[in-house]
């Protein structure tokens, strides 16, 4: 599921990029990999030892990728086609990482160490070596190099009908990116395997909204600094960006599906909403002028808007507190567990494609290689999976620590130079204890911060005007009071 993305420009020696630094280093986030990792990652790179049985070759296929411009770590690529009497085929080839790790070796132990990728808005800590992550284990076009290919046939309606997965041999085509295959299908110069993104992707969508999942369509925040000042921009998603991630959740359902029907396996998954976390969201909404009657549910709603509006970016953002909760399951000898849904995805989930950026995907692979083949999944995945979910719930806490504290760095470095400054905002959150501190929701810039200071209680879900009392990006903190 989506998570904010942030991105920053301007010089090394900026304020915010010293606060970046100083995140880093308070997060105890790794920093360069042990010399015996790089040792093994650049012994593996030139010469990949898939695990038995030997991948067929699958070169002939023209995959290709769908990523921002500069991605270099490229998990994924696709090829689709039109199926004979009807319906639709995916091709979808993932990193074959297990390849060129070794189980239980310093490349390995340094991945369970690391858990998964981290971004920040100048630069990521990747999850392994880039000789692996950026180099031969990416799908970078031109290169032949193990996958894990999955086909999977939809009908007419782009309903899942037949499922296999396998290890191949693969060789992309083309490095595409968003914006070139937005223009070329709407100008309709693509190829049919790229135009067929759009036929398949709307279908997928439309089976989402009937069996009532979610897809956040989140704004990519873009701070750039002129003239000494910090601005926010938005990169809206195009419809492009939704069709491809339906063909990420196509797949990450039919794992789902294959792992439970063979008993052993790791889900993703998202229990529903606590109680008052709607509510909360629909305070925002109105700090933010978003009319939301009460007749209209939440999932109409976020599909009724449009992120290429600020303040309509700006809920879609908050809308991922609604992701807060979700974990991983394992299981195995049969035994299913209670919970097997992923609330926003609606049906039963896994995280399986990109290997390169989060240590359970290998796991999930291995484990659907071995349920399609109707084989034991190998030894060294069945002795990991039990510490997996604790592994990627530290992970995880510490990405979502990243984000938080690039966030709070981000906010207070666009309102550094506004100290005193009145702002109208809404009030989205009161402390029982004490009524006179909470949460405000600014309008402009979309900005959420402490407000104290008051004497009186604060009004929940009003607007009110608030002078900004303190914007350190150093410290991470923004506060207001009362005007």
């Amino acid at each position: 599921m989506p998570r904010r993305h942030l991105r920053v420009t301007g010089a090394a020696e900026a304020p915010l990029r010293a606060a970046l630094r100083e995140l880093r280093t308070t997060l105890d986030v790794p920093g360069a990999f042990p010399a015996d990792v790089l040792a093994e990652a650049e012994g593996a790179a030139p010469a990949p030892h898939p695990p038995a049985p030997a991948g067929k070759d699958a070169t002939d296929v023209p995959f290709f990728t769908i990523d921002p411009p500069t991605s270099v770590d490229l998990d994924q690529a696709m090829h689709l086609s039109r199926r004979d009497g009807g319906g639709y085929r995916v091709r979808y080839a993932i990193a074959d990482v297990a390849a060129y790790v070794t189980p239980g070796g310093p490349l390995d132990t340094e991945a369970h160490r690391r858990v998964t990728t981290l971004y920040f808005p100048d630069e990521k800590v990747p999850l392994h070596p880039t000789v692996l992550s950026e180099g031969a284990a990416s799908l970078l076009p031109g290169q032949t190099c193990p996958a894990v290919l999955w086909t999977l046939d939809l009908d007419a309606e782009g309903r899942t009908v037949a499922t296999d997965v396998a290890r191949a041999t693969v060789r992309s085509r083309a490095k595409l990116d968003y914006e070139g295959v937005q223009r070329a299908i709407d100008d309709g110069t693509a190829e049919e395997p790229v135009a067929l993104l759009r036929d398949i992707g709307l279908l997928r969508e439309q089976l989402e909204t009937e069996r009532g999942g979610i897809s956040l369509n989140v704004p990519e925040q873009e701070i750039t600094e002129r003239d000494g000042r910090y601005e926010l921009g938005y990169r809206a998603p195009l419809p492009a960006d939704g069709w491809n991630a339906q063909i990420s959740l196509l797949t990450g359902m039919a794992a789902a599906d294959l792992m439970l029907a063979a008993g052993t396996g790791i889900l993703r998954t998202l229990p529903a909403a606590p109680d008052g976390a709607v509510g909360r969201l629909r305070r925002t909404a109105d700090a933010l002028h978003i009319d939301w009657p009460h007749h209209v549910p939440y999932a109409q709603l976020i599909r009724s808007l449009d992120p290429r509006k600020p303040h309509h970016a700006a809920f879609l953002q908050e809308c991922t507190t609604l992701l807060r909760g979700a974990g991983y399951t394992v299981f195995s000898g049969g035994t299913l567990p209670d919970l097997t849904v992923h609330a926003a995805v609606a049906a039963p989930y896994a995280h399986c494609t990109a290997p390169l950026r989060r240590l359970a995907d290998r796991y999930a692979s291995e484990l659907c290689l071995a349920a399609c083949a109707g084989t034991p999944p190998p030894e060294w995945v069945l002795a990991a999976l039990p510490g997996l979910p604790k592994e990627m719930a530290e992970g995880t806490r510490r990405a979502n620590a990243v984000e938080r504290g690039c966030v709070d760095i981000v906010e207070a470095a666009l309102l550094k130079d506004r100290i005193g400054d009145i702002f109208e905002a809404c009030v989205v959150d009161v402390k029982d204890q004490e009524p006179a501190v909470g949460t405000v929701q600014l309008t402009d810039p979309a900005v959420v911060a402490r407000i104290e200071g008051g004497t009186a209680p604060l009004p929940l879900g009003e607007r009110l005007r608030v002078r900004l009392t303190q914007a350190d990006p150093g410290a991470a903190k923004v506060q207001f009071a009362p005007a």
